[in-house]
């Protein structure tokens, strides 16, 4: 029986794709960004129960093998786990079967159009995804995927004929100062808003701006310019999301945000490229 950690699931998201969706987010993610709002989401629990004598209201636990199990039911959401475990994670998370996550999406949906599965990065969990899609079909929502771009699109017809689009989460074009940002290059990130774009199927880029810390017009620039001549194609969204620091690593949480003005130069830049819809949020 196929099951995946998941960390939350938001029952009614209306920034997570087109209309009012559920959004699941998976744990584990195979980039590591420096100014990650959600870092608690890349790495797996290691069971090492710091975190079990530290919680003020008793909701994690040890189980018999020794794994750290987390009491919803119990748990306050001070993150205090969250603050000190060594390993940068999370106990918050369920290990939960496709059946158990369909349950919690059939409670929405006569207020939902789909779901948008994210995380860290959901394509970890191919496998799970493609079966849950399949299940979410046959309610007559749509699916689909939040990705940081790592995976091969163009080798998985099962996983992309399963979605109704992708949107990326665009980091960096320069390949360089992407690996130093997130530990992994950008040309597979590249290649894939390229097949995607060609086949319809690129829903939305995003890119989190950052003054005097990421390229960021270089980054508009070469995205735009990779994608306009497959705009025919379909339509793509461009969200352009101002950095906050709220829930950023130190000392990432002291890079600046960026002003309206500087928002809306990226997002004429876009639009001169031919990109309708370009929001800044």
């Amino acid at each position: 029986m196929l099951r995946a950690p998941v960390n939350k699931i938001i029952p009614q998201s209306s920034v997570d794709g087109p209309g009012n969706r559920t959004a699941i987010f998976f744990q584990g993610c195979n980039f590591s960004c420096h100014y990650c709002h959600n870092p608690e989401t890349i790495h797996l629990c290691q069971n090492c129960g710091t975190c079990v004598a530290d919680c003020p209201v008793g909701a994690l636990q040890r189980d018999a093998a020794g794994a750290v199990c987390w009491d919803p039911a119990l748990c306050v959401g001070c993150d205090t786990c969250i603050k000190v475990c060594p390993h940068l994670s999370s106990p918050k998370v369920r290990l939960l079967t496709v059946e158990e996550v369909l349950a919690e999406i059939e409670k929405g949906v006569p207020f939902i159009r789909g779901i948008t599965v994210s995380g860290g990065e959901c394509t970890l969990y191919r496998d799970f995804v493609v079966s849950l899609f399949e299940r979410v079909h046959a309610l007559g929502l749509t699916a689909l995927l939040d990705s940081n771009g790592s995976r091969d699109f163009s080798a998985d017809a099962e996983l992309l004929d399963a979605s109704d689009g992708v949107m990326l989460d665009i980091k960096c074009f320069d390949s360089a100062i992407h690996q130093k940002l997130t530990g992994q290059p950008s040309e597979q990130v590249r290649e894939n808003a390229v097949f995607l774009a060609k086949r319809g199927k690129l829903t939305e880029i995003r890119t989190v701006v950052i003054p005097d810390y990421l390229p960021n017009e270089e980054t508009v620039r070469g995205y735009c310019e990779l994608l306009a001549p497959y705009l025919s194609a379909g339509p793509i969204r461009y969200k352009l999301i101002r950095f906050r620091p709220f829930g950023v690593r130190e000392p990432y949480n002291q890079l600046e945000t960026p002003s309206e003005e500087y928002m809306g130069q990226l997002a004429e830049i876009a639009k001169g490229y031919g990109f309708a819809d370009v929001i800044s949020v």
